[in-house]
């Protein structure tokens, strides 16, 4: 759909002047009319922003014609919006969330598209809206993280393939880990140009020879370097099958013990190579392994597994937050793991509303101080 021409004969200062102007063209119930004043005040925006006094008075006009315009319509001011300095901020809000061909522009490339914007998105939208995000041209490593966070296939994939994303060594190396997992990643990540030489060792253990060439050819001491990382990933692919027949081959009444032994032996060896990170959290509650979840949390917070276990059956989600905040995990991914929790341990902790997560971002010294304090308080019948 071809853009509506601005109004003729209306400059940017003209329509600053006179708001009342506007406000009686948005009452307009004329289809074109409607489309020709929006994509005036869309000229304004490219302009230059509007007076103070006037901006949420365009916002309103935005909002009012947004809301009832046509898919096409939507898509050519979205796609118009993605160039412009400034846009009322309910707007994006709304158009960001939008159906994916409406909210890629501005996903991809508008400026006044912020971090914040970006996680809410992972955490609210579909997984459509996610791949867009990982793909952003320079995304920041605290979206990045996110996105490894999230632990969803396609996303990581795009990242991986996202060479100027501002992804931290630590982050390559959780994309790495994932692709134990996920064959998708292997090839993008064995060509990306922030690999080094020991993330190289761990991928080449992981592909065929087609990419074992590639990274001999990049890293020349890598090839000779392998038989130990191929043999480490071969044990570490059989060593669970085999916990998990001991637990089935147990006498009865034992196996529930034997499965957190199992469950803490494998913790402490991720832990112990350096693999143990909070995306593992998320990671284990969706492979419905709730005994995992704990004592990964247990041991990355420094927190006893008792009161670990307690903050995750307690009526408030409070104490869980301040664990998670603790060791990291950003708040706008905690919701998504309180939902996956919550889906395997018969809705708790629930009850009671989730926590107030719109103040300040909490050190991790307070969260852990926060959760300390929680869970020495008296609370009555919730464990």
């Amino acid at each position: 759909m071809a853009a509506p021409s601005p109004l003729p004969g209306t400059d940017a200062s003209a329509m600053r002047n006179d708001v009342d102007t506007l406000l009686g063209l948005a009452r307009s119930r004329t289809q074109d009319d409607r489309a020709r004043l929006m994509m005036g005040i869309v000229s304004l925006c490219q302009t230059r922003s509007p007076e103070a006094a006037a901006e949420p008075v365009l916002g309103d006009i935005f909002l009012n014609l947004v809301r009832d315009a046509e898919t096409a319509l939507r898509q050519t001011l979205a796609e118009q919006l993605a160039e412009s300095d400034w846009a009322p901020r309910a707007l994006l809000d709304l158009l960001m969330l939008d159906e994916i061909e409406i909210a890629r522009p501005l996903i991809a490339r508008s400026p006044l598209i912020r971090d914040e914007d970006l996680i809410r998105i992972l955490v609210e939208a579909t997984i459509e809206h996610q791949i867009e995000v990982a793909r952003r041209p320079r995304l920041s490593a605290r979206v990045a993280d996110a996105v490894i966070e999230g632990g969803q296939a396609a996303p990581l994939t795009a990242l991986a393939g996202n060479t100027t994303a501002e992804i931290s060594e630590g982050g390559l190396q959780r994309l790495v880990e994932e692709a134990r997992r996920l064959a998708a990643l292997r090839a993008p990540l064995s060509r990306h140009p922030r690999l080094n030489r020991d993330l190289a060792k761990t991928l080449y253990a992981l592909v065929g020879d087609a990419l074992r060439n590639e990274l001999e050819s990049r890293f020349s001491e890598t090839g000779p370097a392998l038989a130990p990382a191929i043999t480490a990933a071969i044990e570490e692919t059989l060593e669970r099958p085999r916990a998990a027949m001991t637990v089935l081959l147990s006498p009865s009444g034992s196996g529930q013990d034997d499965r957190d032994e199992m469950d803490r032996r494998l913790v402490d060896k991720l832990a112990g190579s350096g693999q143990l990170r909070p995306g593992f959290l998320i990671r284990a509650l969706r492979e419905k392994q709730l005994g995992l979840f704990e004592h990964a949390l247990s041991v990355l917070s420094g927190h006893p597994l008792t009161q670990i276990r307690q903050s995750v059956r307690r009526s408030s989600a409070d104490a869980l937050y301040l664990a998670c905040a603790g060791i990291g995990i950003d708040r706008a991914v905690f919701p998504t793991l309180l939902i996956e929790l919550r889906r395997l341990n018969s809705g708790l902790p629930g009850h009671e509303s989730p926590p107030d997560l719109s103040g300040r971002t909490i050190t991790t010294m307070e969260a852990g101080y926060g959760f300390r304090m929680l869970m020495e308080a008296p609370v009555g019948g919730t464990v």
